[in-house]
């Protein structure tokens, strides 16, 4: 999988027809440790078009007789993958941390729902394809089958290193389709150790390639190459737009999982420790690169205050540091370009007048000068229309929005483009069942924060969030399928 360069720093290389080779453009990228930006964490291979029709030649190879493959046994392949997995996931984890930042708590549980998906969706192998449907006429019988849609090309972030390219790819496997895949630049090590994984578990050559490199060009090469025949993507809303374009033009199938501006609403009856609590693991669990983190909180006047004595003191607390040791609580953002960004929407937001509570700086002196770390930082008397409560920051970023009412608090969560978690406080169970319906996403958490999704639940978002697909759940298979009605007749024999 790796060879060592004169720097000692590993060179990895794709994953093609069950092969490990180098790209043909003989030219390699770097990621690195963004606790420590100057270790190199390892050389990637910068793939091309011609790269890219290597996989496809592989997938093409394998994909008839991968589709063959009875279920069950595709499942078996999956359910050996997730013995693996967690065989190996505090190595995993240690690498994943390394590479990407976050503490070696969330690493962990980002391995782990790896193995929680490849368990369930082994089960899924043995479960019915299609449905039995009564006909409306004598002597006849009516039936749906999925079969798979051929090849997948599935492009990943790199915030969830592990869980996301899990969660497409497996369903996808289990579906019968082979898949070209291709992780985010800033974390591509945990997408070949799942490939290097599931050649372990069994799986034939050719069914799963991996190919590292730029997603400018060889994300829109896969999004336009007619013998792919759907795209899956989780990413910006940009690059959904543009996926969605390429697809468009082929009227090829793409399923686009994209950002979230996401909103907690606290009511006056709230229990605040509740939710101060929750809302401190939303905002800055996984330094708010998550596209569920919780960025808006949207507070009743009446509890106002003491909610923000409660955040800021929870926030203060929140010890910043290198992922790898113990006390860290906060890791760093996944590059410097990303602790520019942010400080942007700092900049942003006291240029529109919202108040500055804490934070609101980059952390680069002392023990923190080798590393991409940003305070926590939180506005106070956010207005719904300002920027940084429209616009997606992916960092440790929280605006509070003071309202007077539940309808007001409904109106401001609802504001925005996107539409794919929110979560409300209140001990009145009428506004819970208002609530639920009232609410424009695709998660809702009562009681909770944004975040926390369980893999046997659907997945997505609404309005600008995704395009109406949803991953994970029983859903997470049908995504990868075509669906085949059939009608079957069977009238008596004239004689």
């Amino acid at each position: 999988m790796a060879q060592t360069s004169a720097t000692e720093a590993p060179i990895y290389q794709n994953f093609i027809g069950g092969q490990w080779r180098n790209a043909h453009g003989g030219k390699l990228f770097t990621s690195t440790n963004p606790a420590h930006t100057q270790e190199v964490i390892g050389q990637y291979q910068m793939s091309d078009v011609q790269d890219l029709e290597d996989a496809v030649s592989a997938a093409t190879k394998a994909q008839r007789a991968w589709s063959a493959t009875p279920a069950p046994v595709r499942g078996e392949v999956l359910w050996r993958t997730a013995q693996l997995l967690e065989q190996q996931q505090e190595e995993l984890a240690v690498l994943m941390t390394r590479e990407m930042g976050k503490i070696l708590k969330e690493t962990r549980g980002d391995v782990q729902v790896a193995i929680d998906v490849a368990k369930f969706v082994a089960g899924e192998g043995r479960r019915a394809e299609g449905e039995t449907v009564p006909s409306g006429l004598p002597d006849k019988f009516c039936l749906t089958i999925r079969q798979p849609i051929g090849i997948v090309g599935i492009i990943t972030p790199w915030n969830f290193p592990l869980a996301i390219p899990a969660w497409k790819t497996f369903p996808a496997l289990l579906a019968g389709n082979a898949v070209i895949l291709k992780p985010a630049s800033d974390t591509p090590l945990l997408t070949l150790k799942m490939a290097e994984i599931l050649q372990q578990a069994g799986l034939p050559d050719g069914v799963l390639n991996v190919l590292t490199g730029p997603g400018g060009t060889l994300g829109d090469a896969m999004a336009s190459h007619k013998k792919i025949n759907m795209i899956s993507l989780t990413g910006s809303n940009e690059v959904g737009r543009r996926v969605a374009e390429l697809c468009g033009r082929d009227l090829r199938r793409c399923a686009l999982e994209l950002g979230g501006k996401n909103a907690v609403i606290i009511m006056d009856d709230a229990d605040l420790d509740l939710a101060a609590n929750n809302i401190t693991l939303g905002a800055f669990g996984t330094t708010g690169q998550r596209c569920t983190a919780t960025s808006r909180v949207i507070l009743h006047r009446a509890v106002y205050q003491g909610f923000v004595d409660r955040i800021m003191a929870n926030a203060e607390k929140l010890r910043v540091g290198d992922g790898l040791e113990a006390q860290t609580e906060v890791g760093p953002l996944v590059n410097r370009g990303r602790v520019k960004a942010v400080d942007a929407y700092t900049q942003i937001g006291q240029q529109e007048g919202a108040r500055l509570l804490l934070g609101g700086a980059p952390l680069n002196k002392d023990a923190y000068s080798e590393g991409a770390f940003y305070q926590p930082t939180i506005f106070g008397d956010v207005q719904p229309g300002m920027r940084i409560a429209q616009e997606e920051v992916f960092g440790p970023f929280l605006s509070l929005l003071p309202v007077d009412s539940y309808e007001e608090a409904i109106t401001v969560a609802n504001s925005t483009e996107y539409g794919l978690s929110t979560g409300i406080f209140t001990e009145d169970a009428r506004l819970v069942f208002r609530a639920m319906r009232d609410i424009e996403s695709g998660l809702v958490y009562i009681n909770a924060g944004t975040t926390g999704s369980e893999i046997h639940l659907p997945f997505g978002g609404m309005k600008n969030s995704g395009n109406g697909h949803r991953e994970l759940g029983v859903e997470a298979v049908n995504e990868f399928c075509e669906l085949k009605s059939v009608f079957i007749s069977y009238p008596p024999r004239k004689h």
